[in-house]
């Protein structure tokens, strides 16, 4: 079936020139792959609950097009980290304007909001709440937490805390 669709649907517009096909990408060239693209489209109208493509096309600085489905509109700030788009019409003219974005932004963006250290520090915020909830007695029977009076260290063994 797939083979099918790429045939019929797909194959059609790959030129060589404009419209490249490249096959599947591993991790180890994703990064390289990203980085280079002056954007990631991601046209998919479905409900996706996260869509960690765009977090990683992010990572390397690269604006992504999306439709508003699923968890677009938390990921993409629109007009900063790329464009939330309603069609296809929408999605070629944000591609002729994808030099307005700037990449160091996207990937500022990405630091702030998706980094490692960032879920480091909002597991150790959900994870003091949860103690200081379960001390004030909120939770009801004691879960088996204890509080401790070390820090956790980030991957540069650097002090995190909760923000």
């Amino acid at each position: 079936m797939e083979s099918r669709f790429f045939k019929e649907q797909i194959e059609p517009f790959v030129d060589g020139r404009k419209v490249e096909y490249v096959g599947e990408v591993n991790d180890r060239n994703k990064s390289d792959f990203l980085g280079r693209a002056k954007a990631l489209l991601f046209p998919i109208d479905w409900p996706e609950p996260f869509g960690l493509v765009m977090i990683e096309a992010m990572a390397c600085g690269t604006p992504v097009i999306a439709l508003p489905c699923g968890s677009v509109p938390e990921i993409v700030t629109d007009s900063k980290t790329g464009f939330i788009v309603r069609n296809g019409v929408d999605a070629i003219d944000a591609i002729n304007r994808i030099r307005e974005i700037d990449r160091r932004q996207v990937r500022a963006e990405f630091e702030h909001r998706f980094s490692a250290r960032r879920m480091a520090q909002e597991y150790l915020r959900c994870y003091s709440d949860l103690v200081t909830r379960t001390k004030a007695g909120e939770l009801g029977p004691k879960i088996g937490i204890k509080a401790n009076s070390h820090r956790l260290r980030d991957v540069y063994g650097e002090a995190i805390s909760p923000a």
